[in-house]
């Protein structure tokens, strides 16, 4: 990889490409396929299942502050701005609807049941593993049928190692080169200084490994908690500031839009269809990247969900994170839709996905605050990231337990800063070929393999939940 990195990239982003042109609507029908699959699970009887015999473990609050830090991360912060303006700006649907409608339903859609079922899917067939099933985490061997395949729950479990590093130490060089980005802005210079990145990767990966020594409870459930209330003291900062009525006509409309047009979304039919080329970019990326995380994300909330029943699990997966979410871009982005609206000339201040939170800030009272507020939350998001998956590869690592050993831990933490300081190396010595985006496209190829596993393991969980639970 080192001494073929341009050749590497290369390959790698026509293999991406070609996951996305070929599978394509195959994935935008699995997406479909597993809401409505989690829905009828979640109101039939077997909704009722208790994933184990005691109480929850977490409060609901804490529980579902994990679930989305896990989920989602830096993520949110990243695209809270950029994202629905370049909706606003390039309209991807023909409708009759206001362009501030059309940016954020679509938006909603990216960020909302969608992604939120396919780490629901891995989190249900693991869940029912573990605490009805009495199985191991691993998902090699979740459901019974394939551990009669041979050689297949090493696959499977290797692969979703393999991914989850990938997809970990891609977050970690996007999320400290926004910080990076951001702090650069904050002191009005040029970005890209190579050691304040590889120490902010260190900083990181410090902290998440002392969350993750510290466990679940003690460690990655603080953490969590703290994203959550300074995520939603930040949104509500903006809220107070904005046109409230505005923002909450956009949030109701453009969440009932979302809902009547699903269907129609999921399926990119008649005018809902924005386009080969949009749905390559946008949708299908998306997917195939939440796809890749589905797994590691899966096995971390089912091991969070002990003592909740199938169905309130399933409801809080797919329902209370994209509520949060369609609130949160409403009010970013309709304030981002307003400001523009109101400026004499746009000159794309809110494209640059690393700078477009802390610019939008600066039309805020008290900017340095709150632009320094975002920095320190980035950090956290990351961190409660980086923990839940040295958390989940350390549960590999130690044969499945619940509760792995703290060597583990501290190997994986090691394991994933080296990684991590590497890859940033690697893409300041040869800049000519972009590292992180090879990183991030190769999940995408990954993808591929756990979108097929993802349909066949519900087949073979209605199987198994209909054997046992007649």
């Amino acid at each position: 990889m080192f001494s073929f990195t341009t050749e590497f990239y290369s390959f790698i982003d026509s293999a991406s490409i070609w996951v996305r042109e070929i599978f394509g609507e195959f994935y935008l029908w699995l997406g479909l396929v597993c809401v409505l699959f989690l829905l009828i699970v979640a109101f039939s009887k077997y909704g009722k299942i208790r994933l184990g015999a005691s109480p929850p473990q977490f409060d609901r609050l804490s529980w579902i502050a994990m679930l989305y830090s896990a989920g989602m991360g830096a993520g949110i912060l990243l695209r809270a701005v950029q994202e629905p303006v370049f909706m606003f700006q390039n309209p991807p649907l023909k409708t009759d609807y206001p362009n501030d409608i059309i940016a954020l339903e679509f938006t909603f859609y990216q960020w909302g049941f969608t992604a939120w079922a396919f780490y629901g899917i891995f989190a249900l067939i693991i869940g029912y593993s573990l605490f009805i099933r009495k199985n191991t985490i691993l998902l090699g061997t979740s459901l019974p049928q394939l551990s009669k395949i041979k050689a297949a729950p090493q696959s499977i479990d290797i692969l979703t190692i393999l991914t989850t590093v990938f997809g970990l130490v891609a977050a970690i060089g996007l999320g400290t080169t926004q910080i990076e980005g951001g702090l650069s802005h904050l002191m009005e210079k040029q970005p890209g200084t190579l050691w304040i990145v590889m120490g902010l990767v260190f900083l990181i990966c410090l902290l998440a490994f002392i969350s993750a020594y510290s466990g679940v409870e003690k460690g990655i459930k603080r953490i969590s908690n703290w994203n959550i209330y300074i995520t939603m003291a930040l949104m509500i900062f903006v809220f107070l500031q904005a046109d409230i009525a505005e923002i909450l006509r956009q949030f109701l409309t453009a969440t009932w839009y979302y809902l009547k047009d699903f269907f129609q979304l999921s399926l990119a039919i008649g005018d809902f269809n924005p386009g080969k080329q949009f749905l390559t970019d946008w949708t299908y990326y998306y997917w195939a990247f939440w796809l890749a995380w589905a797994p590691f994300t899966g096995i971390f909330i089912a091991r969070i969900s002990k003592g909740r029943t199938i169905r309130e699990m399933i409801l809080g997966v797919l329902i209370l994170p994209s509520l949060g979410s369609f609130l949160w871009f409403s009010v970013f982005g309709g304030s981002s839709f307003d400001i523009i609206e109101n400026m004499t000339n746009y000159n794309g201040e809110f494209s640059n996905v690393f700078t477009s939170i802390f610019k939008f800030f600066e039309s805020f009272p008290l900017s340095n605050i709150t632009n320094i507020i975002t920095v320190i939350l980035l950090i956290s998001f990351l961190v409660t990231s980086v923990d839940s998956a040295i958390y989940v590869l350390s549960m590999f690592s130690d044969k499945g337990s619940e509760d792995p050993k703290k060597k583990y831990r501290l190997i994986w933490a090691v394991l994933i800063l080296l990684f991590s300081e590497a890859i940033i190396l690697l893409g300041n010595v040869k800049p000519e070929s972009d590292v992180l985006d090879a990183m991030q496209k190769f999940l995408i190829i990954s993808s591929l393999p756990f979108a097929i596993f993802t349909a066949i393991i519900m087949v073979l969980f209605v199987i198994e939940i209909r054997k046992k639970q007649p």
